[in-house]
């Protein structure tokens, strides 16, 4: 694997496990230095840290609960403090809740507001202050869903919601950044092999149907979508902008 991102700072949010944890380890085979956080798995982002630094990667785990919107500066401070520069902003952390209608009556509102505030306000606080810190050329990548695009079963609003809001501040930020050559992309995989969404399969409807949706009919490995992240972080990318991609098999087509 060439080493495409030699020299290059990168900081995943949500690093410690699933896709946050691939696209960290993707982004260290390229040669990147690697900061990620974490909010309550010490055990597993120091593993992720430990597993990088075992293939001769600069890397470190940083606790920042993104719930938590003074946490962002600290967050990107550390980060420069570390490496002296940050080029690239993977927005990876985010939290799912799926499962109740809009109009149950016992919608648990507190639950889903925390959705927003952590998958919206939490990723738009991190990235404000990363703006600041970031190399011009650099990279932002947000890590959306399909679902904000294309619905295809109920009781997922929220959700859906929170990351289709991602789509439209990218496009935004890809405005105010782009006289710094920075771009910004919204990754949207569809159902992938996390404990997330194992945590959410029992509220969402028959897998076998879901899948028959799909003109390939399986879901999505972790490493092609690490790999599509990996490509946009890249130098061959530096002229992809303000773009959704969709990583689903089809599903939406």
């Amino acid at each position: 694997m060439t080493k495409s991102l030699n020299g290059k700072v990168a900081l995943v949010t949500g690093g410690s496990r699933g896709l946050g944890a691939v696209v960290a380890e993707q982004l260290a085979d390229r040669g990147a230095a690697v900061a990620i956080t974490y909010a309550a798995s010490a055990d597993k982002a120091e593993a992720v840290v430990a597993k990088l630094k075992a293939k001769g990667a600069r890397a470190i785990a940083i606790k920042s609960d993104q719930s938590d919107l003074a946490s962002a500066k600290p967050l990107i401070e550390t980060v420069i403090a570390e490496f002296g520069q940050l080029d690239i902003l993977v927005n990876n952390a985010g939290i799912a809740i799926q499962g109740q209608l809009v109009d149950d009556p016992e919608l648990d509102g507190d639950k889903y507001n925390r959705q927003w505030q952590v998958n919206v306000l939490g990723t738009i606080a991190n990235t404000r202050a990363a703006a600041l810190k970031l190399s011009d050329g650099g990279r932002i990548i947000f890590i959306g869903s399909l679902l904000g695009s294309y619905v295809p079963f109920a009781g997922v609003a929220d959700y859906a919601g929170s990351k289709t809001a991602l789509v439209g501040y990218a496009r935004g930020i890809a405005r105010d950044l782009g006289p710094r050559n920075i771009t910004v992309n919204v990754i949207q995989p569809g159902i992938m092999p996390t404990d997330m969404a194992a945590d959410v399969a029992g509220e969402l409807p028959d897998r076998d149907a879901i899948l028959n949706m799909h003109p390939i009919r399986r879901i999505a490995t972790l490493e092609e979508v690490a790999e599509t992240v990996c490509f946009i972080a890249g130098p061959s990318a530096g002229y992809i902008t303000g773009e959704t991609i969709n990583i689903a098999g089809g599903l939406a087509i």
